[in-house]
């Protein structure tokens, strides 16, 4: 049973492709509201390599935090607090396992592309990449972006809808130079009327970044 102040502390790691001892990469994957860890991990095939573990945290009652990415942030917690403790036990997961951070690509969907954002910027470093799929850094609008860290030329890639209903643009926008000035190298791709959902040539993008860490053949 979760404690009150971790809801998602008790809540299963799911994990498919290469077993965890013997990999040599990993990709943490945070699903979107609603949604289950093995959702996001039947989404991995799309980008399944040789030799990388996949890792998915689930959320207590499939949603990491009740309201908004965009609400006041003590309305969502403590929730959110213990949903970005998930992501970081997933990622320590991996790097207890053998396997650095600058071999570790976070993807995250909607709320999971949420949340994950938040995690990185609080948590700077060189990772193997990052992903965002139509989402954005946490918080009302003008909170305050004092991150510390450098990503020290992570490759972070966030495609996102222009007419999304659930993120703003210029929440896209205001992510995107928060992270170039954390010095990650970002590709930022914006898809007219799509949205919300994940395209081909986001995967494409996210395959890449995979591709990257993975063993050489």
């Amino acid at each position: 049973m979760s404690a009150p102040d971790d809801p998602h502390g008790s809540q299963r790691l799911a994990s498919s492709g290469a077993p965890l001892p013997a990999a040599e990469a990993a990709v943490v994957l945070v699903h979107g509201r609603g949604a289950t860890a093995e959702s996001i991990l039947d989404m991995a095939g799309e980008f399944h390599a040789r030799g990388v573990a996949y890792l998915a945290p689930q959320a207590a009652g499939n949603t990491w935090y009740p309201y908004s990415f965009l609400a006041p942030t003590e309305q969502n917690q403590p929730k959110l607090d213990s949903a970005l403790r998930a992501v970081g036990n997933a990622v320590e997961t991996a790097v207890e396992a053998g396997i650095p951070h600058e071999r570790v690509v976070v993807v995250g969907f909607s709320q999971g592309a949420c949340l994950s954002s938040e995690f990185l910027a609080r948590h700077a470093r060189r990772y193997g990449g990052f992903a965002a799929l139509s989402g954005g850094l946490v918080g009302p609008e003008g909170t305050p972006r004092e991150y510390e860290g450098s990503f020290d030329g992570t490759p972070v890639f966030l495609g996102c809808s222009d007419t999304d209903p659930h993120i703003p643009l210029e929440r896209v926008k205001e992510t995107v130079r928060v992270f170039e000035a954390m010095d990650a190298d970002v590709d930022e791709r914006i898809y007219p009327g799509m949205g919300h959902g994940v395209n081909e040539d986001e995967l494409d993008a996210v395959r890449e970044l995979v591709e990257a860490v993975a063993p050489s053949e």
